[in-house]
């Protein structure tokens, strides 16, 4: 699928995001987290859901990220994290 051919509508809904170790307030992160995955789907796309509608239960092997990040800053570490798994890397569960 092309830039042109990219679907009208993309829908990403996550059901957990567990934040193991981080002192950083949940509701900011959530926030930052849910406008860098916009930013960057909107972007980029999601190259995994190319071929058609995706589901996808978990994502995993992805990088790890330092716990003294600031609540935004850890959003969109999270994001850009998730969205490589979006893009290939690291491994889906569907």
């Amino acid at each position: 699928m092309g830039v042109s051919e990219r679907p009208s509508a993309i829908r990403v809904e996550i059901g957990e995001l567990a934040l193991l170790g981080f002192r950083a307030d949940p509701e900011r992160v959530s926030e930052a987290f849910e406008r860098e995955l916009t930013r960057l789907v909107e972007k980029h796309g999601v190259p995994l859901a190319e071929g058609g509608p995706l589901a996808v239960d978990a994502l995993s092997g992805l990088r790890p990220l330092p716990a003294g990040l600031s609540a935004r800053r850890l959003g969109q570490e999270l994001a850009r994290a998730v969205h490589e798994g979006l893009s290939g890397h690291g491994e889906v569960s569907r």
